[in-house]
């Protein structure tokens, strides 16, 4: 229950930091403000919106790093789980389980044996 709603708050966190880095000008769009850009027509003034959207920013990707080590942790904790329920470890299985034969090992019949010399052509030598 608690991973299903951590999982929930990392999905939105993750959208919320894609809108709101797309809103966001980059440092060359300030160029165009000095122009008479109307930037200081916006909700929040001409210097307000860029601050107020960095730091909602940072808070949500602190939010979606400390997320991710939840889901991590959730992670760990089903692994450790999987572990004590008695599967074996595969390493362990690959020791104990004999060699498989080479296939030179094994007896080919007639049919199965590659084709002679006669059979197969030749490539011819390159000079």
């Amino acid at each position: 229950m608690l991973e299903t709603v951590v999982i929930v708050i990392h999905l939105l966190m993750a959208l919320g930091l894609v809108v709101l880095v797309l809103l966001q000008h980059g440092k060359g769009a300030d160029a165009g403000a000095s122009f008479g850009s109307g930037a200081s027509g916006t909700v929040f003034g001409s210097q307000g919106s860029a601050t107020f959207l960095s730091r909602f920013t940072g808070v949500l990707a602190a939010i979606f790093f400390i997320t991710s080590l939840g889901l991590a942790y959730f992670a760990k904790e089903k692994s450790d789980m999987l572990r004590h329920v008695g599967l074996p470890d595969p390493a362990v299985m690959e020791q104990k389980q004999e060699k498989a034969p080479a296939a030179s090992d094994v007896p080919a019949s007639q049919a199965q044996k590659p084709a002679g010399n006669g059979d197969v052509p030749v490539a011819p030598e390159q000079k």
